[in-house]
């Protein structure tokens, strides 16, 4: 996951907490800035428009995607390496950016998709089509169907941080590391029984 280090950064940093925690891309420009802790200005200085920084936010989507991406590939690991890699960087991207689900939502909502919905959909279509092959080929046992496996999979992933704030569970899960990867361990666990 690519980390945000200068003001410009930050203010992406807290666009995207905003968009994730309205659920929605439409945010202010003053909502951001107080967010990030800055004036007006700065956002101004540093994008010039809400649409430029918009722009930016989704880019940072999609370098996101494709690191996760390159975990898939890596043929270092094995399938269920991989899995569990890059199931717990999905998990920390959307702990730490709630807004990253949004900003997929809104670009696949796109009617006539502009250049950048077009790669954050293009990206997240071979993500996915990556995770579900090599989910496939660690549950093949299994006689459930691998679209079945998929949405139980990535749902498990995403709902506990999605709905962390109104459901009652083990919050470890979203603030450890090593809870994360023995939870994604169970779920592939439970998706290769017969």
């Amino acid at each position: 996951m690519r980390e945000l280090k200068s003001v410009e950064e930050k203010i992406l940093d807290r666009a995207l907490y905003l968009i994730g925690k309205n659920r929605s891309i439409n945010i202010s420009v003053r909502a951001i800035a107080k967010e990030a802790n800055v004036n007006v200005s700065a956002i101004n200085y540093y994008f010039r428009t809400k649409e430029e920084m918009l722009r930016q936010v989704k880019e940072f989507y999609i370098t996101n995607t494709l690191s996760i991406t390159s975990i898939l590939d890596n043929e270092e690991f094995s399938d269920e390496e991989k899995l569990l890699l890059a199931s717990n960087e999905i998990m920390e991207y959307i702990i730490r950016f709630p807004g990253v689900t949004v900003i997929l939502r809104d670009a696949s909502k796109q009617e006539v998709a502009d250049e950048i919905s077009s790669k954050i959909l293009a990206a997240s279509k071979e993500m996915n089509e990556k995770f579900e092959s090599i989910l496939y080929s660690v549950t093949k046992d299994s006689s459930m169907s691998c679209e079945h496996k998929y949405m139980i999979f990535m749902s498990s992933i995403i709902h506990p941080i999605e709905n962390s704030d109104i459901l009652n569970f083990d919050h470890g899960i979203i603030e450890s590391r090593e809870k994360r990867i023995d939870y994604i361990k169970n779920i592939i666990k439970a998706l290769k029984i017969e």
